[in-house]
């Protein structure tokens, strides 16, 4: 049994949510020319995983994503999270102990979407408690174009479970939202790549 820690208050979620941004300048910003995944060029990388996998920073992300989904109205009756193997992994993970150290949080299950079903064993394209039936948020590091995250919805969806809502760490600003707005999803981030400094 998880033992709730002391009740946050407004400074301390502040104070997370500053130190958060910190270390994402810090850790994740690459500056040079690079290709993206959508194939467009840009002249700097936001490397998230560097964040989502850090000592420091995972659990920053749990809570500070945990206190933007509470803010936003999205978490009432969502029962896991999880998304696209390998940027929604860590994400999933930490919003999972966070919601666990927060005697007012849901308990929050992770799942993780394989990229294809496994072709042995279960043959399971979704790995974790079951989703089927259950309410869910589908999580991302950051996203380009949308790409990832739908089609980690997709398979949600064929899984039998209702998207609450998509929720990243970084908005790119580069069509992302649009997209999955335009399928239908309510769209929730923590950061703009705008509050960064590059």
């Amino acid at each position: 049994m998880t033992t709730p820690s002391t009740p946050r208050t407004d400074a301390d979620r502040a104070a997370d949510r500053a130190r958060l941004l910190q270390l994402i300048d810090s850790l994740a910003v690459v500056q040079g020319r690079v290709v993206l995944s959508s194939g467009t060029e840009a002249d700097y990388y936001v490397d998230l995983r560097r964040v989502t996998l850090h000592h420091e920073a995972a659990p920053l992300v749990g809570r500070v994503l945990l206190d933007v989904l509470e803010a936003e109205g999205v978490l009432d009756g969502v029962d896991a999270v999880g998304g696209l193997t390998l940027g929604a992994d860590p994400v999933a993970t930490a919003l999972l102990h966070a919601a666990a150290a927060d005697a007012g949080a849901p308990d929050l299950d992770a799942f993780v979407v394989r990229k294809a079903a496994k072709a042995h064993g279960m043959q399971r394209r979704i790995e974790g408690p079951s989703i089927q039936g259950r309410t869910v948020i589908a999580v991302e590091d950051t996203s380009t174009t949308g790409g990832s995250v739908l089609e980690a919805c997709e398979a949600i969806a064929d899984d039998g479970a209702d998207i609450r809502a998509v929720a990243v760490i970084m908005d790119r600003g580069t069509g992302a939202r649009e997209a999955i707005e335009a399928a239908g999803h309510r769209y929730v981030h923590i950061f703009s790549v705008d509050e960064l400094d590059v």
